[in-house]
Formats: structure tokens, C-alpha cells, sequence
């Protein structure tokens, strides 16, 4: 069997980089175990580094912060021999915000995955939580290195207890030698030798110890604290040696400069283990409890130390049953006192390492691979293999309940409030037309479906704005300040455009004539300006709002003949623009795409011209071939359009965009009945729920809203209007088609 990993990887000093080569060499080390013929290949995540030279089991780098090159590497991985693949996970090794990177890696793998959480913490961030829940559903099984974390991930994560499994931190097969022994090699022999290691960072607490030794050292001037490790990489490359310089000024000042020895390197396995056993006590002086495992106190309980560590989460559990000592955190009279204690009382000393090497002996590197190894087999035999390419179908299942819980958050008794920060109104951003529009369309939508008081109560307030931002001559301001201050004259021809859209459909399915009679005096008012709109984005949103007023008023010919004019607008800068190799109405592609073939595809319903259909079905597969082209959809990015003959950006994508295409794929298999239009429907309603390209989910289960958008590093966690409208639009149409597709089948 051959086992993928992914991991850092040596020379790059990190701790989960000598975790993974470790592990890499105990699975190949385990080979004969239940005749299984082991061999490893390792995916190293570098920190933008050209400088390292891999060993020869490396088969392919991820440079972190690059996100194609973890879309790669997955496919490297599926066309390998591995069977199954291992991932060291820690936040701050992958890219994106709090490692989201890694989630379109492990989608894309198609063999089963374990993963091994390095961090779990107990207080985690809204995006750090979410990472770890996706990263579940992706994975076969949990590896996790002590009891509490279990419990972090059952009651804080949510993760089935059956999916967990501990094998905890494996240390190096310590060669038996006298402590005195290794001292003399080292010439230490007349020295009473404590000793740290570790990359050196704020968290690890030297300055405690050093605060402690002034005492110490009155009684045993012999004695030398080795601290061992160079800076942190990530501490270094935004802080420098701002740390170790504080130490060394604290050393001078404690008058410990021969005393303290402060060792800047990255030690050797065989170093480290010599320095292990050097040590008659070795501290761990970690700042505060959230420590779910650590590396560097297994290696010392492995060599048989006598530790003494304050009471993080990990030491608790390592070091009972008297395999340690503890002192409380940053407490450096009590720990001035336990050292002295037991140095005082050799045979105390003797106890505790005796216990620490006894319980060492079962934590071997050679046994975490037998271990692993067993855990592989188990899961390449019982786990289904992942079929990525597989089409979606409506799972009910995966669409949460409908809530207005941040609908109502947002609105107050104007209007609906356009931006929120995370979930909270942005009362300084005040209104828009564009928002109150798109939520009584969301209401009129919702009030067919779920009959609710409120949904009534909601819609009086968005068309009432509407009616208070119409001017005297029929055309409508957009912004509304939170005083209620009008910001501009006139909206964009956008804003309008949604706004006839809006009161197009309530005059189609009003719930009552009240809203029907002033839905239809505001929208007869405006079309005096229909006339004037030069467009497309506007003629589209316009032409929808036709539509759906002449569902209702189909004698007016009139309408139907404003309607033919705003197609013209659409069908003649296609013919303008598109060509053999670009089949698109503008020179570039931007934003609400899916709106413009949209409005062709429902004119054509009306007035059945086959080059207004010709032009909606060739624009449809471009737009595809844009956007589809992956198996998910990826809206075009904001960051930069799409220009003819230039490339899509990956970034700044928006659920507006999705929810045209949403809107796009209903209408197409509603007039089509094809199956593969729901399917599409459904695929582009997902990527509110994480099948995008970070593969992190916008919608918000405990606001009900969703965020702004997706960005570079992650998602944006704001969540405004157009956001959260286009989510519940979006999901109320696939409700609605999931209903027709039913009954469809039931006659």
C-alpha cells in the first residue's frame, strides 16, 4: 500500500514537518506488519521558499498561499498509486483565511482521506470552525493525540464520535545511555542541566523560567538552562527576533548570563535527543491552557525526563500518574520552588523519570506507524470510493428551513438597510432601491410558498419605499440615507431595471389587490421611461419585470411592443460584439451575466422569434464554457472582468451572479422539462452551501444570512441585502422547482 501525505516537510523547520517525517519513516519502517507492503510519498507545503531541498520521497510542492497549485496537487494524488492519503493539518501551514486552501484539495481527492488535527481549539472563530466542519465532511477519519481532544470535536465541533480515533504524538526510540554519560561526552559533567526546546515564540513562556532561576541559582550555581530553538518562521517573518532579543535583555538584567544559554538552531533528531538526556529536569512553560497536543513534551516524556510544565490541556494528561510536575501559569515564585524541591530530592527525580520512560516505551514512532498503517488499510477497504464528477440531484436534506430571522434583522420601519458588518446592520450605508426591490420580489415569492403574517408586514415596508423613491415623472432614486435624506436624483438604469422587475411580478401574484393597485399605478407610472434606457443589464431586468406583468395583463400590446424595443437593445450589441470565438453582448464579461439570456429566453416565450432564441441558447453556452467548466460554477470574479482574449479572475465572486444563474437554469427546465437543467440549477444553489473553488459555505446557519462574497483568503464575513436576498431567492426557486418536478412525475 502506498500512503500520500501532506504535510511541511524537512528542511523547512517546522514542528508538523518533523511530526510528518516521522510518521513517513515509521509506516515505511512497518512494513512487514500484517504483510502489508508500505511505501510513503510526501506533498510538502512550502512557505514560498525556493530555498529547500527536498528529500526524494517529496513527489510535489504546494507553495501555500498559491490556490491552483493545491488543485494540482490533488489531481498528482489521483493519478499516483497512493491508496489513501494523510494530512497533517495546522491553520497556519495552508493558505486562505484560517487554511481554507485545503479545502478544494481534499474535494477534489478521490481516495479516502485521514486527517490528523495538530490544533483544536476550544474558542474557535467563525471561519476557524468552519474549516474544521468542511474538513470533516471530506474525510474517512480524525486522528487526534489525546482524550480532551475527542471531547473539543463531539462537543464543540460536532463531529461523530465514531469518526475519531486517538493515536497519540510518537517519540524516537531513545538509545539507553547514563545521563552522566552524555554529559561528560558534552563536557557537562559538573552541571545541573535544565532544558526547553522548540521554535521560539511568545507562547512558549521562557521568561517565567528565567524570572524563577535567580533563586534557583543561589542554591545550585552550577546550574545552566539550555533553551534550544530557532524563532518561530512566522514569528520571525512578521516580528524578527523581537522575542529572543526581550530574553536576552531579561537574562542580563536577572544576572543570569552564565546561566542561560539561548541556542538559536534547528536542531538534529540525534541533537535533540542528546540534549533530552542531558536534562536532570526539562520545563515546559507554555502561558495558558490552550495547548491540545505538543510535540516537544511527548519527546521529552519519550527520553525519559523528569517534566515539570504548567497545566495546559495536553500536559494534564501526559504527565499523570506522576510522569510530571506542574506549577501554575507565568508563575515564576512557584515554579522557583518546585525546582528547588526536586532538585533537593534526587530520588523524587528518579520516580518521576522512571514513569516518564516506562510510559515513553509505548509511544515509539515504530508503533504511531503500525497504527496509522492499520487505520489506512481499515479505511481504503471500507470507504466508498468519492466519485467528484458525479451529477447533482435536490437533496432536500442539504436545504436549511426557510428564515427571515436576518431579513428582519436588517429592516427596520423604512426599508431593508443595504450592508451589515458580519451580521449586524450598517446603519451608515442607509438604503437602496436595488435591495428593497430584490426583497419584495423575496417576499412576494416567499408569501406563495409559506402563507406567513409577517411576509405581508415585510412587503408594506419594501413597497412602500419603492412608492416613496419614485419621483414625480415616473423614474426612482436608488439611495436613502439612514436619516432619510435622498443621496442622489436618479439610480442607475440597474436600479430601475430591478424595480420594474420587482413590481412586474407582485402585479403578478399579489397576495391581495391593495398591493396589486399600487404595485400596478408605480409601474405604469414608469414606463414612460422604458424608452430611455440604453443598457443592457437594465433592458434585461426590465424586460423580466415586463414579463411578468404581461403573465397578468396580456392584452396590452402596447407593453409587448415596449418590450421588443429593449430586446432590440440586447440582440443588436450581441450582434455587434459576439463572434466565432466569443459569443457574449459586451467586449467584456462582468457581472449578473446570467440575467441578460435570461430576459431573451422569456421575451422569446412571449413573441416566439427564433434569433431572439437562436441568440439566448448561443449565449448560454458560452456563458457555460465560462463558468461551468469545473463540474461547480465559478461566477466571474470582480476582482478584474473578463475581457475578451484575457483571463477569468479567480477572485471577488458574488451571490448576485449566482443567483441568475439560479434563476437562469429554473427558467430553462421549466420550458425544456430536461433533467439536466435542474441538476444544473441545483449545482449553482450549492456553492451558497460550499461547492465553490475554496469550498467553504457563504450561508450563515446561525445569522440565516449569507456572506458578501468570496475572496482570496476566504469569505467575506459581512452579510448585506443583495447577499442574503440572493441566498433565499435562490433558494426558494429550487424549493419551487424541486414542487413542479414532483408533481410532474406524479401525472
Amino acid at each position: 500500500m502506498k500512503i500520500a501525505f501532506i504535510g511541511t516537510y524537512p528542511p523547512r523547520q517546522c514542528g508538523i514537518g518533523i511530526f510528518t517525517n516521522n510518521l513517513v519513516k515509521a509506516v515505511a519502517g512497518s512494513s512487514d506488519h500484517k504483510k502489508i507492503k508500505a511505501k510513503a510519498m510526501v506533498v510538502a507545503i512550502n512557505d514560498n521558499s525556493d530555498g529547500y531541498n527536498y528529500p526524494k520521497e517529496v513527489k510535489k510542492i504546494i507553495q501555500e498561499d498559491y490556490l491552483p497549485d493545491y488543485i494540482d496537487a490533488a489531481k498528482f494524488i489521483n493519478y499516483s498509486d497512493a491508496k489513501v492519503c494523510v494530512l497533517e493539518h495546522e491553520f497556519g501551514i495552508f493558505g486562505g483565511n484560517d487554511g481554507a486552501y485545503i479545502l478544494p484539495l481534499l474535494h477534489s481527492l478521490k481516495i479516502p482521506v485521514i486527517v490528523t488535527f495538530h490544533t483544536i481549539l476550544k474558542d474557535p472563530s467563525y471561519t476557524q470552525k468552519l474549516v474544521i466542519k468542511e474538513i470533516e465532511k471530506e474525510v474517512a477519519r480524525i486522528v487526534v493525540m489525546s482524550k480532551r481532544a475527542v471531547n473539543f470535536l463531539v462537543d464543540i465541533y460536532n463531529v461523530p464520535k465514531e469518526k475519531i480515533v486517538i493515536i497519540e504524538h510518537g517519540v524516537p526510540d531513545y538509545e539507553q545511555i547514563t545521563r552522566e554519560k552524555v554529559k561528560e561526552k558534552h563536557g557537562l559533567s559538573n552541571l545541573k542541566i535544565l532544558f526547553t526546546f522548540g521554535l521560539l515564540s511568545r507562547n512558549k513562556g521562557i521568561e517565567t523560567v528565567i524570572n524563577a532561576l535567580p533563586r534557583v541559582v543561589k542554591k545550585y550555581p552550577e546550574l545552566l538552562y539550555v533553551v534550544l530553538g530557532a524563532t518561530h518562521p512566522n514569528v520571525l517573518k512578521y516580528l524578527g527576533d523581537e522575542y529572543r532579543y526581550e530574553l536576552q535583555r531579561l537574562i542580563k538584567y536577572n544576572g543570569l548570563e552564565k546561566n542561560v544559554y539561548l541556542k538559536n538552531e534547528f536542531a538534529t533528531e540525534k541533537e535533540l535527543m542528546e540534549y533530552l538526556q542531558t536534562s536532570d529536569i526539562y520545563i515546559s512553560p507554555y502561558v495558558n491552557e490552550a495547548q491540545i497536543t505538543s510535540g516537544t513534551l511527548s519527546y521529552a516524556i519519550g527520553a525519559g525526563c523528569a517534566v515539570v510544565s504548567t497545566p495546559y490541556w495536553h500536559a494534564q494528561e501526559l504527565l499523570d500518574n506522576n510522569r510530571g510536575r506542574f506549577f501554575n501559569f507565568k508563575d515564576s515564585e512557584q515554579l522557583a520552588d518546585l525546582l528547588l524541591e526536586l532538585l533537593d530530592n534526587p530520588e523524587q527525580l528518579s520516580i518521576i523519570r522512571k514513569n516518564a520512560f516506562d510510559y515513553g516505551k509505548k509511544i515509539h514512532w515504530i508503533s504511531a506507524g503500525k497504527m496509522y498503517l492499520n487505520l489506512a488499510e481499515e479505511v481504503y477497504k471500507n470507504c466508498e470510493k468519492k466519485d467528484v464528477s458525479a451529477k447533482p440531484a435536490i437533496d432536500i436534506q442539504l436545504i436549511p428551513p426557510f428564515s427571515l430571522e436576518h431579513v428582519i434583522r436588517l429592516t427596520d420601519d423604512t426599508g431593508i438597510i443595504q450592508h451589515a458588518k458580519y451580521g449586524i446592520p450598517n446603519l451608515k450605508k442607509g438604503y437602496c432601491i436595488d435591495d428593497n426591490s430584490r426583497a419584495l420580489l423575496m417576499t412576494v415569492m416567499a408569501y406563495r410558498q409559506y402563507k406567513k403574517k409577517d411576509l405581508l408586514r415585510l412587503m408594506t415596508i419594501y413597497l412602500s419605499f419603492i412608492d416613496y423613491m419614485q419621483r414625480e415623472n415616473g423614474d426612482f432614486r436608488n439611495f436613502l440615507s439612514f436619516s432619510r435624506q435622498f443621496i442622489d436624483e436618479y439610480g442607475s438604469e440597474d436600479s430601475f431595471g430591478r424595480t420594474i422587475w420587482a413590481l412586474g411580478y407582485l402585479i403578478r401574484f399579489s397576495p391581495n389587490d391593495s398591493f396589486k393597485q399600487l404595485g400596478e399605478g408605480l409601474f405604469l407610472k414608469s414606463v414612460q421611461h422604458f424608452n430611455s434606457l440604453k443598457t443592457i443589464r437594465g433592458a434585461a431586468n426590465t424586460i423580466i419585470g415586463i414579463y411578468n406583468y404581461l403573465k397578468n395583463k396580456s392584452y396590452d400590446e402596447g407593453m409587448i411592443h415596449e418590450m421588443n424595443k429593449l430586446v432590440s437593445i440586447i440582440t443588436e450589441s450581441y450582434k455587434n460584439q459576439a463572434d466565432e470565438d466569443w459569443k457574449w453582448f459586451e467586449q467584456e464579461m462582468t457581472y449578473d451575466n446570467a440575467i441578460i439570456p435570461l430576459s431573451l429566453f422569456l421575451a422569446y416565450e412571449l413573441v416566439e422569434d427564433d434569433k431572439v432564441l437562436s441568440i439566448a441558447m448561443e449565449s448560454v453556452i458560452f456563458l457555460e464554457s465560462v463558468t461551468m467548466k469545473r463540474g461547480y460554477f465559478m461566477p466571474v470574479g470582480n476582482e478584474e472582468w473578463f475581457k475578451k482574449g484575457g483571463k477569468i479572475s479567480e477572485y471577488d465572486r458574488q451571490p448576485v451572479d449566482v443567483l441568475a444563474m439560479v434563476l437562469l437554469y429554473s427558467q430553462l427546465f421549466y420550458k425544456t422539462k430536461e433533467q439536466i437543467y435542474m441538476d444544473k440549477m441545483f449545482n449553482c444553489y450549492l456553492w451558497f452551501h460550499g461547492k465553490n473553488s475554496l469550498r467553504l459555505p457563504l450561508f450563515d446557519h446561525e445569522t440565516k444570512g449569507c456572506c458578501d462574497g468570496l475572496e482570496k483568503q476566504g469569505i467575506n464575513r459581512n452579510q448585506g441585502a443583495e447577499s442574503t436576498l440572493s441566498y433565499w431567492i435562490s433558494q426558494l426557486i429550487v424549493l419551487s422547482a424541486q414542487e413542479k418536478d414532483i408533481l410532474k412525475q406524479v401525472n
